[in-house]
Parts: C-alpha cells; sequence; structure tokens
C-alpha cells in the first residue's frame, strides 16, 4: 500500500517505511509530523482524491533537520573579465513514514 502526497509544493509516493527528504518543516528531530494533503492511496479499493482524499492522513517522524549538499552557480562571459560565484545548500527535513490512515 502506498500514499502520494503533497507538500512543499511537490508531491511525494511513499509507503511505511520509507525515509524522505522534503522541504524543509517547522518540527523537531523525535517529533510526529501527519500529512493531511494526501492525493491518492492505493489498496484493495484505490481512492483518488479532487484535490485531496477526505478522511486520509499519512503519520511520519522527524529523523533530521540538515542541509544539501552544496550547489555552485558560476557565470562566466568570454574575453569580458566578468566571473560570479555563488554557493547555495537547500535546508531538508528528513522523514520516517509511519502508517498511511486512510
Amino acid at each position: 500500500m502506498y500514499a502520494i502526497i503533497e507538500t512543499g509544493g511537490k508531491q511525494y509516493r511513499v509507503a511505511v517505511g520509507d525515509i524522505i527528504k522534503v522541504e524543509k518543516l517547522e518540527a523537531n528531530p523525535e517529533e510526529g509530523f501527519v500529512f493531511d494533503k494526501v492525493l491518492f492511496v492505493s489498496g484493495d479499493e484505490p481512492k483518488v482524491g479532487a484535490p485531496f482524499v477526505e478522511g486520509a492522513s499519512v503519520s511520519a517522524t522527524v529523523l533530521e533537520q540538515g542541509r544539501h549538499k552544496k550547489v555552485i552557480a558560476f557565470k562566466y562571459k568570454a574575453k569580458k573579465g566578468y566571473r560570479r560565484k555563488k554557493g547555495h545548500r537547500q535546508p531538508f527535513t528528513a522523514l520516517k513514514i509511519d502508517a498511511i490512515n486512510a
């Protein structure tokens, strides 16, 4: 059984026991978190939301708050002496999916 949830403007396919990294959420490690925006739930009778499945939720536990590896944005124009280097590290929240309630 799996579900499709929406968080941070993105959609994720999750199953019980999965570990996912999503956009940063305001939650502390070892704390529980519940996703209400469930778009789809599989099973014996699949449920499709319009836009969300009513009464469905996904429970997760926060594992860590962190930052991804650095991404370098480098601009360069040939023969003009123009160079700009900028780095960015996107924050994330790592979650372990505990239950899909449908």
